[in-house]
């Protein structure tokens, strides 16, 4: 079992930046995706939406704005410890993020572990 925290979330203005933390407890596997997910006020669990992702083997993938540089992950030495920086924040992009560890078995059968979230509130 994994424990996955999310920390971080605030209150910041349009044009804000933000600095979200992931951390996990201490795992043996060797393969592992840490995804950021969303979810808009409103949206149900089922919608929640990609931000963005960062592998075991440090491939990045960014969902939000891509290209545009706003969002951008990153992982600390430990590998249990994934960060969310985002800047230019925008009114939309209010909603609550959440933490997703998939971890894979030496058959490569995934299990998902989730963090409770932690709430992002664009306004002025």
């Amino acid at each position: 079992q994994v424990q996955v925290a999310e920390s971080g979330g605030a209150l910041v203005q349009p044009g804000g930046s933000l600095k979200l933390t992931c951390a996990a407890s201490e795992f043996t596997f060797s393969a592992y995706t840490f995804i950021w997910w969303r979810q808009a006020p409103g949206e149900d669990r089922e919608d929640r939406k990609l931000v963005a992702a960062i592998s075991s083997g440090g491939r990045v993938t960014i969902y939000v704005d891509p290209g545009q540089g706003r969002f951008a992950i990153s992982k600390d030495s430990t590998e249990n410890t994934v960060y969310l920086n985002m800047n230019n924040l925008k009114p939309e992009d209010t909603a609550i993020y959440y933490c997703n560890v998939a971890v894979y078995d030496a058959r490569d059968r995934r299990s998902d572990y989730w963090g409770q979230g932690t709430q992002v509130t664009v306004s002025s």
